[in-house]
């Protein structure tokens, strides 16, 4: 960080009331630290294209930066933890324009789908996987080169979707970084299928794709109420790594 922006994060720092209302023109939270000041980063990822049931994850980054302005910044472990900073970048609209348009795609593939495959409108879906696979590995690389830098310049990174599938970039960026580490995953369902619909990165495979990398040496799954056999057979063979 340069002289003057230090400086203006030592104005900010003083200057700023943690006890007042939330600011809406500020960031996440109302805090007023810019992406460049803070040693958190909260990357929003507003990417749904594989979800299966209903839509609206993508809209979840915006929804909880907007309810953090009525979050009181307290932490009775850490007081004064908001001093570190914390920001979250603005959405990338190219991301977000993208899911809507293969949103709509996989949307209507996965209705072909249940409704059993007609063969009259097979001709209509053929590249539909392929494609949506394809983006989702543009996706992955992005990330992992956003999430990768921040690691690298010492900051802290938070990534927030979307659907399931969005941290796998981020996991990628961690395991070229790290010779290993684990992943705590409070979830209702194990994810753990492998391209799921078609889709290889589907939200039902996030955990299936993690697990493909070798850093990945454990996985501890909080919460589940809901597998198929292919994943309770998976988890079964893993003789307890998981």
């Amino acid at each position: 960080m340069s002289q003057s922006a230090a400086s203006s994060l030592e104005k900010k720092l003083a200057s700023f009331d943690p006890n007042a209302l939330g600011d809406s023109a500020g960031g996440l939270y109302g805090l007023p630290f810019t992406v460049d000041e803070a040693q958190v980063v909260v990357v929003p990822v507003p990417w749904e294209v594989t979800v299966s049931y209903r839509g609206g994850t993508a809209q979840g980054p915006e929804a909880i930066r907007e309810a953090s302005l009525q979050v009181d910044l307290y932490e009775p472990d850490i007081p004064e933890a908001w001093r570190m900073g914390l920001a979250m970048e603005d959405e990338d609209e190219k991301v977000a324009e993208e899911s809507r348009n293969l949103r709509t795609l996989a949307a209507d593939y996965i209705g072909w789908l249940e409704a059993g495959q007609p063969a009259d409108k097979a001709q209509n879906f053929a590249t539909v996987p392929a494609q949506v696979t394809e983006r989702g590995k543009v996706l992955l690389d992005y990330l992992k080169q956003k999430t990768g830098a921040y690691l690298d310049a010492g900051k802290g990174v938070v990534l927030l979707g979307g659907d399931h599938s969005t941290p796998l970039g981020y996991m990628h960026a961690l395991a070229e970084r790290h010779q290993e580490f684990g992943i705590l995953q409070i979830d209702a369902h194990c994810d753990l299928r492998p391209a799921y619909e078609g889709f290889q990165y589907s939200h039902a495979s996030i955990m299936y794709n993690a697990l493909q990398l070798p850093q990945v040496k454990k996985l501890v799954q909080v919460g589940i109420r809901d597998l198929c056999q292919q994943e309770a057979e998976l988890v079964e063979h893993s003789g307890g790594a998981w």
